[in-house]
Formats: structure tokens, sequence, C-alpha cells
């Protein structure tokens, strides 16, 4: 059993980097269809480019990406609790 384990583990890599693959590729052609406003598709890069800049400065990328999901957690609450009071206040 143990000697699956390797297959496996480059499978999921494999199917996971297709799939972002295929996000970012659709993501690019309904913003240039005009289906998706541009910047509606560059704020869910966001995540990733946390991720990307947390992992480099701190040198370790279990590090970065911890801190990457906390901030976007963070940065979530306050854009959902500011569009709350948006609509409770009429702005």
């Amino acid at each position: 059993m143990a000697e699956i384990v390797p297959y496996a583990i480059w499978a999921v890599l494999i199917i996971t980097v297709l799939s972002i693959g295929s996000i970012a590729a659709f993501g690019i052609r309904s913003v240039v269809q005009g289906k998706v406003n541009p910047l509606t598709a560059g704020l869910t890069v966001i995540p990733g480019a946390l991720f990307l800049i947390f992992g480099l400065v701190l040198g370790n990328w279990t590090e970065g990406a911890i801190v990457a999901v906390l901030i976007s957690l963070g940065l979530s609450s306050l854009v959902l609790l500011l569009s709350g009071l948006r609509g409770l206040f009429g702005f």
C-alpha cells in the first residue's frame, strides 16, 4: 500500500495544476468576451498573490499560506461588513 502513495501525491498535484490552469484560462476568456468585470476577476488573484508574497518574505511556505488565509479571511469579513452596512444605510 505504501508504494501507491507517491503516485497518488503526483496524481493530486497534476489534477490540481490542471484545475487551476483551467480556471485561469476560462477566467481570462470571460474577461476577454466581456462577461466578467476585469476588477472582479482581478480580485480573485489576491489570495494567491498574498500567498506568494508571504511565502517569499517569510521563507516558509507553510507559514506564508497560513498568514495569507488569515488575511484573506479578514479582508472578506471586512468587505461583507461594509456591504451589509451599505445596504442597511442605503449608501
